[in-house]
């Protein structure tokens, strides 16, 4: 396994590997946890426990297959706005997480202002999703929309090449 990037120096080695561990499975029981890690299961509990009440493990999800659901269409598109002064972006901001067939959002610097991913059904749902709800987002200057034709990598966690 790769390690993590380290940017907190509190971490150590068996946290990080613990981190990658719950990453990969977040099901995984103390005690396998514990022999993966090469801890006993109390020390390895303690560990879990603290990287909780800390903030490096902010909760656990499951990881869902999205074309089984119904939704095997991605689009990215990118977002220019008229105006980028803090209230435009908040008021940006929260409308667009009411959008449900958004699946990530991102502000970025360069020539546009945002970088949505756009979950549906098919090019048809997108369609609408963009005319009716995307567009209509306050503040919306201009979009570009990419269909995407295959996902070559999933974004799972924060492994990183190791220094």
């Amino acid at each position: 396994m790769q390690g993590f990037l380290l940017i907190d120096r509190d971490l150590d080695k068996i946290d990080q590997r613990i981190l990658q561990e719950l990453e990969a499975n977040g099901r995984l029981p103390i005690v396998e946890l514990a022999a993966r890690v090469n801890l006993t299961n109390t020390p390895c509990s303690e560990r879990v426990k603290r990287l909780e009440r800390t903030g490096y493990i902010t909760g656990y999800s499951a990881v869902v297959d999205k074309e089984r659901l119904g939704l095997a269409h991605l689009t990215v598109v990118q977002v220019s706005l008229a105006a980028t002064a803090e209230q435009s972006l908040d008021k940006f901001n929260e409308a667009v997480r009411k959008v449900p067939e958004i699946e990530s959002c991102l502000m970025v610097a360069g020539s546009f202002d945002y970088l949505l991913t756009v979950r549906t059904r098919d090019i048809a749902h997108f369609r609408m999703v963009l005319g009716e709800k995307i567009n209509k987002l306050p503040g919306i200057h201009q979009t570009s929309s990419f269909t995407v034709m295959e996902t070559v990598k999933e974004p799972v966690g924060v492994k990183a090449v190791s220094y």
